[in-house]
This record gives C-alpha cells, sequence and structure tokens, in this order.
C-alpha cells in the first residue's frame, strides 16, 4: 500500500480531544489535522517529534488532512491511521502473504454476524465453510522491548469481538484474531494486561475456544506500507 499522494512531514505540537493534532510543517505551516486513532496512542506521540500526513483539498472537509504516520521517541515508526489495517490485511490475504489463511475462494468485508450484533472484519470462504477473521490495528511498543501490545486502552468493545468469536469456534466454525502490528522493531505479541486485564483474560478463554490468534508485521516507511512477515504471539506476556 503506497501512500498517493506523498505524505508531507511535520512536528507534532499537540493531540488533544482524542481526533485532532496540532502540527507544524516543514515550511512553518501550522495545521489542524484529524488523528484517525480512537486508542490512547501510549508511548507513540511525543510533542516535537516527527509527524507525516496526507493532505485534503475537498472543501467539504473541515480539517486539511489526516495524520498518517508518526516517530516514536525511540526512533520507531508506527501507523496512527487504524482505518488502513483492514486494507493492508486484504492485500496481503490477495496475495497470500498471510499464508494460515491461503486458499479461499470469497472475501466479504463487514459482514454482520455473531450474538450481540456485531460485524466481522473479514469472512474468507472455503470449500470445507467461512472463516471469520477479526483485525486489531497494534501500535504500542515499550522502550527497549521487541515485544508490542494490545490494547492501549481498555477496550469493552475488543473483548466484544472475542466473546463473538468464542461463539463461533464453540460451534465449530473458524474464527482468528488476527493483530496486524504497525509498529517497526517488533518481534511477538502479546495481551496488555497492565491496561486491560479483562481483555487479556477474554483472548486467553477465545483461545481456549478453539480461537486461533495469529500476529502479522508491517514494514513502514512514510512512503509505503506492507505486511511481511509472521510474528509470534505471547498469550501469557
Amino acid at each position: 500500500m503506497r501512500f498517493h499522494p506523498p505524505l508531507e512531514e511535520g512536528r507534532l505540537i499537540r493531540r488533544y480531544k482524542r481526533f485532532l493534532a496540532d502540527i507544524e510543517t516543514v515550511d512553518g505551516e501550522l495545521l489542524t489535522i484529524h488523528c484517525p486513532n480512537t486508542g490512547s496512542m501510549l508511548n507513540c506521540q511525543v510533542e516535537g517529534g516527527q509527524v507525516w500526513f496526507s493532505r485534503s483539498n475537498d472543501p467539504k472537509r473541515k480539517l486539511p488532512g489526516t495524520w498518517e504516520v508518526g516517530e516514536t521517541p525511540q526512533g520507531r515508526l508506527f501507523c496512527v491511521n487504524t482505518g488502513r489495517a483492514n486494507g493492508l490485511i486484504e492485500e496481503a490475504l490477495r496475495a497470500s502473504v498471510i499464508t494460515e489463511l491461503n486458499g479461499f475462494t470469497g472475501l466479504k468485508r463487514e459482514v454482520a454476524y455473531g450474538q450481540e450484533s456485531s460485524r466481522i472484519d473479514f469472512r474468507l470462504d472455503y470449500p470445507s465453510g467461512p472463516a471469520y477473521v477479526e483485525v486489531k490495528s497494534v501500535t504500542l511498543g515499550y522502550d527497549g522491548s521487541l515485544v508490542a501490545a494490545f490494547p492501549d486502552a481498555v477496550t469493552q468493545r475488543g473483548a466484544k469481538h472475542l466473546r463473538e468469536l468464542a461463539h463461533l469456534a464453540r460451534d465449530g466454525i473458524r474464527a482468528v484474531q488476527l493483530y496486524c502490528v504497525n509498529l517497526t522493531g517488533i518481534e511477538a505479541v502479546r495481551p496488555a494486561e497492565e491496561i486491560d486485564s479483562a481483555y487479556a483474560a477474554a483472548l486467553r478463554e477465545a483461545v481456549a475456544c478453539g480461537v486461533e490468534v495469529l500476529a502479522y508485521g508491517v514494514r513502514l516507511t512514510h512512503e509505503e506500507m506492507v505486511v511481511d512477515r509472521r510474528l509470534d504471539v505471547l498469550l501469557n506476556g
């Protein structure tokens, strides 16, 4: 996935009200842009840090751009725009990068399912039956660690998705939790029990019910994003 048009560079002044970020471009222009990330972005955002953003000339938009990529205090790049994760994963699925999910004959996005009025990110159809795949974007890392964690804030919605997957698995339907790690310099993923113990417990319960858990890393620059490798999943930290 290449960024088109090319991203512009700036520095972060502050992020606030969750979805707003004040930045200064390399030309000294001061802008308020959209921050498309519902999480805390813990250990990612730093005032004065580098940002790359896409600019919009759409007169209907309230804000002139979207924060896409940032740099952590440790020099790692991370994707701010969580909405890109599903597009990345679809590219990887169609390119047979995620080998555990190869061989599907049909792919549908945002399919209604479950007992709690949910929508699954992907339903993959196989001759043997469907597989339901939930995708989460991971950006939480810790200084000096090669292990990323999810979530970066308490997520009741994330626990709900795990319950839905567990219901499917109990009924003999293939269910997959897939972590798309949009942070460079990472080799494994774990549940962030120190942030959301309920989510960590729900993940382990889902696995006990037969839910598959996969994690894939992304090669990320300010020019492109590509899912390129499988990562380890450490269920117990």
